[in-house]
């Protein structure tokens, strides 16, 4: 940042659209990482799940859920470079330690599932390329566990950047499926939405949970602190959360797209991410299969990687460890933890014989029900003056996070009292 603050301003004093756009290059990184890993293996695999059993109904859901996603996240960038604080770090020095476990026990359980289901995602990308899915697995985490030895958060978020990249294929997927246009805006933004149904509603549960989870507001606001994020520089950063969550929301959609024009019309039912790119192929050629797979890779990879530095970063900011990015093995506790959530995750995969496809929807539904707590706490922080002074929230953004909260809890409500009442459903 210090050499872009020494750029000189031009001849009028104006900043200039150079100075502005190497500014915003400088900021650019924690939005669109996270918005990314948001559509990790889970959320894959809910989307896919979404568009064969249903077609192309959720994609309104998909396209409606940018705003609440560009809300949540822009309110923890304010936060983030606001106070120079970590999530936990303010729970934790603003409300006491009871509060704060409260806080870090809903994510680490949250995580801990997610971290599952990133592997999972790893073991059936394997399946598609024929590969053996223990030794891919074994090979991807030692993969995530060299990233964080390179103490550097520059080299991190270039690694981030590289998975970002692979997950952009899920798009041309789309467009190899062949999707007829018509169908896809009739059917997808303005057809009829069987709110009767109690397996669409899981399904609309799962997405919520999957496209706003609760660890993405943990890692966020931590990232803006390591990469050094400041007042000057929350502009820059909200349109780093709106290009991500636009972006994350685009990539959903095109898988949705992919299986309703493809699976869905031939009543083919997916058991998980990895299984869709293995059933397109007979349809649609061996290119979107390909490209959905590679895909299937990055999303996991980047899941795996920003959930895990997530859970380390909350403990750490929680207990007062040392836990940037650059201080490398001197952030012992730190990076054990991390290390400790890629090995744990991998092993836990590598059991024989576990149904992860319906642990994947679960925990999605979960992540929905969990998150009213962790948007809890950031409301009453974005709304503390103590926190955050001035910057403070308006009343649309609460509208907005309360409206979305009590949806979720309206559906966990309802689905409990449902499957009590006809557990056969």
């Amino acid at each position: 940042m210090a050499a872009i603050d020494s750029i000189p301003p031009d001849a009028s004093g104006r900043v200039g659209l150079r100075r502005w756009l190497l500014r915003f290059f400088a900021v650019l990184g924690p939005g669109i990482v996270v918005a990314f890993a948001d559509t990790e293996a889970g959320s894959i695999t809910t989307a896919a799940t979404s568009g064969a059993q249903y077609g192309y109904k959720l994609i309104l859901l998909q396209v409606l859920l940018i705003v609440p996603l560009f809300v949540v996240q822009e309110m923890t960038v304010r936060l983030g470079t606001v106070t120079g604080k970590g999530h936990a770090r303010l729970i934790r020095e603003h409300y006491g330690l009871g509060w704060t476990w409260v806080s870090l026990g809903t994510m680490l359980i949250t995580n801990v599932a997610a971290l599952v289901t990133e592997f999972a995602g790893i073991a059936g990308a394997a399946d598609i390329f024929g590969l053996s899915a223990p030794m891919f697995v074994i090979a991807a985490a030692i993969l995530l566990c060299v990233v964080i030895f390179t103490a550097s958060y520059k080299r991190a978020e270039l690694f981030a950047f590289a998975l970002c990249l692979m997950e952009l294929l899920f798009i041309p997927a789309a467009f190899a499926a062949h999707p007829p246009t018509r169908a896809v805006v009739m059917q997808g933004l303005f057809g009829s939405q069987p709110l009767h149904d109690y397996n669409y509603l899981l399904l609309i549960a799962s997405n919520i949970g999957a496209v706003i989870m609760p660890w993405m507001i943990f890692y966020q606001q931590s990232a803006t602190v390591d990469k050094g994020l400041g007042v000057r520089d929350m502009i820059f950063a909200r349109i780093d959360t709106a290009i991500g969550a636009v972006a994350t929301q685009i990539i959903m959609c095109a898988v949705v797209v992919t299986t309703a024009a493809t699976l869905f019309v031939k009543h083919i039912k997916v058991t998980d991410a990895a299984h869709a790119a293995l059933a397109l192929e007979p349809l649609v050629g061996p290119f979107a299969g390909v490209t959905f797979g590679a895909a299937l890779i990055g999303a996991s990879m980047l899941g795996a990687f920003v959930v895990s530095l997530a859970t380390a970063w909350a403990f750490g900011e929680a207990f007062g460890w040392r836990c940037s990015l650059n201080d490398g093995l001197r952030a012992k506790r730190f990076t054990a933890l991390y290390l400790a959530c890629v090995i744990v995750a991998a092993a836990f995969v590598l059991i024989p014989h576990l149904p992860l496809i319906q642990l994947t929807v679960y925990v999605e539904a979960f992540n929905g029900f969990v998150l009213p707590i962790v948007l809890c706490f950031l409301l009453v922080l974005v709304n503390d003056k103590r926190v955050i002074g001035e910057r403070h929230n308006r009343p649309l953004g609460n509208i907005i996070t309360v409206g979305l909260s009590l949806v979720i809890v309206a559906l966990g409500i309802w689905m409990t009292i449902t499957t009590i009442a006809h557990p056969g459903t």
